[in-house]
Order: C-alpha cells, then sequence, then structure tokens
C-alpha cells in the first residue's frame, strides 16, 4: 500500500503515463485523495530533469489530467453529490472530508478551486463541492484552468530547475518529498486549529 504513495516507486514502475494518471484521479475521483499530488510532480519534474522523462510530455500531460480531472469531479458532485450524504464512510470515502471542502468553499468561495489545489484531500473534493453547490461550469472552468496552470507550473517547474541546478539533489529526494508533503499538510492543520479557537 506504501508503494502507490511512493512518488519515486510510481514513476520507475509507470514512467510519465502513470504520473499523469495519478494526477487525473486526484484531481477528479474522491477515492484519490490519498495519491501524492505534490510530492509526484516535483519528483516526476526531478527525473526529467536528469532525461529519465521527457518534461514537456509531462507537462502537458499532467496539466490537461488536472484540468479534465477537475472538470470529472465538477460533474460527479453536480450529478450524484448530495447522495454522497447519504453514502456509508468507507476506506477510500469519509463524509468529513467533504464537508471539511465545503466549509472551505463557504469560507473562501470560487478561488477555492485554485486555492485547494495546494492542500491535500481538499483539492480532491474541492470541485465535487462546487458541483454539489451549483457553481456555474463556466465560472468554475475559469478558476480550474489557472489553479491547475499554477499547481502543475509551479511544481514541475521547481521540480525541474532544481534538478537541472543542485548537483547531487538525487540524494536528498525523500528528505525533499518529507518536506514537501509537511509542508502541504501545514494550512489545513492551521485551518483547524483556528476553527477550534472560535
Amino acid at each position: 500500500m506504501l508503494k502507490i504513495i511512493d512518488p519515486t516507486f510510481i514513476i520507475q514502475t509507470a514512467g510519465a503515463l502513470g504520473v499523469i494518471l495519478i494526477v487525473f484521479a486526484e484531481s477528479g475521483l474522491f477515492f484519490g485523495f490519498f495519491l501524492p499530488g505534490d510530492s509526484l510532480l516535483f519528483t516526476a519534474a526531478l527525473f526529467a530533469s536528469q532525461g529519465y522523462l521527457n518534461i514537456w510530455i509531462l507537462y502537458v500531460g499532467c496539466l490537461v489530467a488536472a484540468i479534465v480531472g477537475d472538470s470529472v469531479g465538477y460533474s460527479f458532485g453536480k450529478k450524484i453529490g448530495p447522495a454522497l450524504f447519504t453514502k456509508e464512510d468507507s476506506l477510500f470515502f469519509n463524509k468529513k472530508h467533504i464537508a471539511r471542502a465545503q466549509h472551505f468553499y463557504e469560507v473562501h468561495g470560487k478561488k477555492t478551486i485554485i486555492i485547494a489545489r495546494f492542500i491535500p484531500i481538499v483539492r480532491t473534493f474541492a470541485p465535487i463541492v462546487a458541483g454539489i453547490g451549483n457553481m456555474k461550469y463556466r465560472t468554475f472552468l475559469s478558476y480550474n484552468v489557472i489553479g491547475g496552470f499554477i499547481w502543475v507550473t509551479g511544481f514541475l517547474g521547481l521540480g525541474y530547475v532544481l534538478g537541472a541546478t543542485v548537483p547531487g539533489i538525487d540524494k536528498y529526494l525523500h528528505y525533499i518529498v518529507l518536506g514537501i508533503i509537511v509542508l502541504s499538510f501545514i494550512p489545513p492543520v492551521i485551518h483547524v486549529l483556528k476553527e477550534r479557537k472560535m
């Protein structure tokens, strides 16, 4: 199970196609919330900087996957969303994730679609909540494209530049990935702590 969320294992096993499919799943399928989006993009770009993957195939594929994935999540929320609140919790689904994303959406409004790209779990459920809330698809799509562009460009760009300019960075890859994971969970932790104080 742990290998499924190990960016290095994913890239070595499934290559660029695997990365693209996981970006899609994490963005658009409610059971994809546990997948390693941020760290996977960064690590894939690092591999690309060393010639193991084609950065342009990776970039275009991940960008399309992120945007289409969110749109699938939106459609799912619009058609089936309300029924999710009556669904039993399971290994791949927990109603509290939907509730958390819904609250985040209520606080931040439409820009949630952009902000959520950088917050694990919320990233997966934000488009579903936008569909449940009947956000106009044209509005959703514009925020979706902006958020997907910033997210994919940011993490792939950072990974590629560091991989191409810092000698032996692969030796520290696990520490860097761990750092990305920790940093990505800081915003939701702060958000929860603020809520408890209120």
